[in-house]
């Protein structure tokens, strides 16, 4: 099959940055799978996207799909033939369609019996007639938000679009997307290199534009500058901060990059560090450096998409740039601390925080209360966590947070500190947004997991409690992270508290019937269900979370000890054999136990080898098994309990356990109530679905 090196570009005014790798990487999916549905294979696929570009470049990719054997069916043979043997309107109608004479056709068996039909060849199609609609299909299937118009036009894109290069070998010209003619030119940078250039073959692109100052691949150029990046801080002997999603950006503004090193006033410092790198990153895309213990050094790393004559005109430029920013950070930040964020409280008054909840102040005073509550349960100092409550929400109406709005909790934690508040009620201040993401750190301090835990709490119970849950992709309230976050705080901080508990202590701050009655289960089922999806991604099976939850608890840390345990559990040789036996014994004692009162096993009626057997083992290992289950030991106390897969095996295959003596079955079905209370003890193994 012949083959040939196929290249798509498309040029357009410059793209969203940070959704420029997004944008790259879908262009070439949508390319791959157009070849895929169309039969057409290939070989090495590359992306390439610069602010003014995506491109989709694939080796080895044969120039026509695979010819196809096809059947045709016509009308069922018996009606192909009239009493005479004559050819029915049905067969010659049939053979008209197909352009053959009625002899040609053949019966063809199928499920429905034999049918007139024909069997024939359908010719592959050419890469060629197949590339604009492959295009099309990719560029419509672009995760875009909004497209637009420009000019007179009626195509829509992301951006203007002002060329298409379509290359297959040698050969462009195949027709056009958004209005533009598909041909071998394309354009390099705009200022190093304005004018066209004209492409022989695909393999001259990325060589063709690097000679007009551009980096084609997004990787190449992300990696160019991580180097540039980090020379740049070594020659001042400091470390640059890079923050990936950042080098995402600054990659997807630049097509030649070239680092430069500015500088700003030390008297800036004084400025919370957070203020500062806020400045420099959110608004001027700028890298910051620290030195060898973590600090700010005066000094940014910005990236240029030109290679200038002058450098430092252009780092004068920005520096000139970035001063205003960071003068407006230091004023925001020393009118702020004039006013205590104690005298601030009352002011969020005024602001709502959600219409049926009320306003940021009544929401303070119920975390407040809240926090104190938890405080109390896990033996953390109340006052404290109180204090925390109260001035939880103030730096919300500073200017400072008012300006850099990601400095939340930041300055109020700085303001603290400037107020004479305890160290740890500051520190709380930042710690309650704690954690922002997933694998993000936990708040550090008692006070401030209370805090933390208070704030969400309320949240979650007041908006599902007005009817309003998270429903498909929409969580304006953040929901779900904040499950996962009070989650994760309670695992991974050992914190023994009951969420359910946690939870009524949330509604208990709502004053009359504001929240619906059963808000407390709804939220505690939603929460569940979050710790489900994790354990699901950290790869543990649904059956395993089942096995616990069907226990009905609601202690997070708790829950998390034993799926653990039935996860270990579960790998374990004799773990099919047993979750079987106690689906088995599950389905004996469930039609019993709502009407029947089990009592103890009489050894006296223990007649078969087997079930004395079973009962000696499990009183031998069901004690070993108990001692594990007062310390939490769920791990070994299962382990414990594999040591009964070969007395439970041999009491199903040799014990009648529906014997006609009343007192004989009644013993029997005792001694498997005692069986299935020793793996209850963890959980409910029966709901397992082991393999093997």
């Amino acid at each position: 099959m012949t083959t040939d090196t196929l290249l798509v570009e498309l040029g357009t005014e410059e793209l969203p940055p940070k959704s420029l790798k997004v944008l790259g990487l879908a262009f070439r999916d949508g390319i791959v799978a157009g070849l895929a549905e169309r039969e057409f294979d290939h070989g090495a696929v590359h992306w390439f996207a610069t602010p003014r570009r995506l491109a989709v470049m694939v080796e080895n990719t044969t120039l026509r799909s695979p010819d196809k054997s096809i059947e045709v069916l016509g009308p069922p043979a018996d009606r192909a033939r009239d009493e005479n043997g004559e050819w029915t309107p049905a067969a010659n109608g049939f053979a008209r369609k197909q352009g053959v004479a009625p002899e040609q056709l053949q019966d063809i068996e199928t499920d429905k019996g034999p049918r007139l039909g024909i069997r024939k060849t359908e010719a592959g199609r050419a890469l060629s007639d197949s590339l604009v609609a492959i295009i099309e299909q990719s560029l419509g299937d672009l995760p875009i938000a909004k497209r637009m118009r420009w000019g007179a036009r009626r195509e829509e894109f992301v951006r203007p679009a002002h060329w298409l290069l379509a290359m297959i070998g040698e050969e462009s010209g195949f027709g056009q997307v958004l209005g533009l003619p598909a041909g071998r030119v394309t354009r390099g940078h705009r200022f190093h290199s304005p004018g066209d250039i004209t492409l022989k073959r695909p393999e001259d692109y990325v060589g063709a534009l690097a000679d007009a100052r551009v980096v084609a691949s997004f990787e190449q150029r992300r990696e160019m500058i991580r180097e540039q990046v980090d020379t740049e801080a070594s020659a001042l002997q400091a470390s640059a901060v890079i923050d990936p999603d950042l080098l995402d950006e600054v990659t997807g503004l630049v097509e030649w990059p070239v680092a430069l090193t500015g500088s700003f006033d030390e008297e800036f410092l004084a400025v919370p560090a957070e203020a500062l790198i806020s400045s420099m990153k959110e608004h001027q895309k700028y890298f910051h450096l620290v030195n060898d213990d973590g600090q700010l050094r005066p000094n940014f790393i910005t990236v240029a998409n030109i290679e200038s004559e002058n450098p430092e005109l252009v780092i004068e430029g920005n520096e000139r740039v970035i001063r205003p920013r960071l003068s407006d950070a230091a004023f925001f930040y020393n009118t702020d601390k004039q006013t205590p964020l104690a005298e601030r409280v009352d002011t969020l008054g005024g602001i709502v925080f959600q219409k049926q909840l009320g306003t940021l102040l009544e929401k303070t005073r119920r975390v407040q209360a809240l926090a104190g509550e938890l405080a109390a349960l896990r033996g953390a100092d109340r006052s404290l966590a109180e204090r925390a409550g109260l001035l939880c929400k103030t730096d919300l109406v500073c200017d400072m947070v008012l300006e850099f709005s990601d400095m939340q909790g930041i300055a109020g934690s700085y303001y603290a500190l400037n107020d004479g508040e305890n160290p740890e009620v500051a520190a709380a201040l930042a710690q309650q947004y704690w954690p922002k993401f997933s694998g993000d750190r936990l708040p550090q301090s008692a006070t401030a997991t209370c805090l933390a835990l208070a704030d969400r709490l309320d949240t979650l119970v007041g908006i599902f409690g007005i009817g309003q849950p998270p429903t498909g992709s929409k969580d304006p309230f953040a929901l779900r992270r904040a499950s996962l976050a009070v989650l994760r705080i309670m695992v991974e901080q050992e914190l023994d508290l009951d969420l359910a508990d946690c939870l009524q202590l949330a509604i208990d701050q709502y004053q009359g019937d504001t929240l619906a009655g059963d808000t407390l289960e709804q939220v505690l089922a939603y929460m569940l269900e979050r710790f489900r999806a994790r354990y699901e991604d950290d790869g543990i099976a649904v059956e395993t979370f089942r096995a616990v939850s069907a226990l009905g608890l609601s202690q997070p840390l708790d829950i998390e000890r034993r799926v653990l345990a039935v996860n270990a559990f579960s790998k374990l040789p004799e773990a099919s054999a047993l979750a079987a036996a106690n689906k088995r014994v599950s389905n004996i004692l469930g039609k019993l136990e709502a009407s029947h009162s089990f009592g103890e096993v009489r050894t006296d009626l223990l007649q078969e080898a087997q079930e004395k057997a079973l009962c000696e083992a499990l009183g031998t290992v069901g004690e070993e098994s108990r001692g594990h289950l007062a310390r939490g030991e769920y791990t070994q106390a299962l382990a414990c309990l594999a040591a009964l897969r070969d007395p439970v095996d041999a009491f199903f295959e040799g014990v009648m356990v529906n014997a006609e003596d009343t007192d004989l079955r009644l013993n029997r079905l005792n001694l498997l109530h005692s069986l299935r209370q020793q793996f209850i003890g963890v959980a409910d193994i029966s709901q397992l679905a082991v393999a093997g």
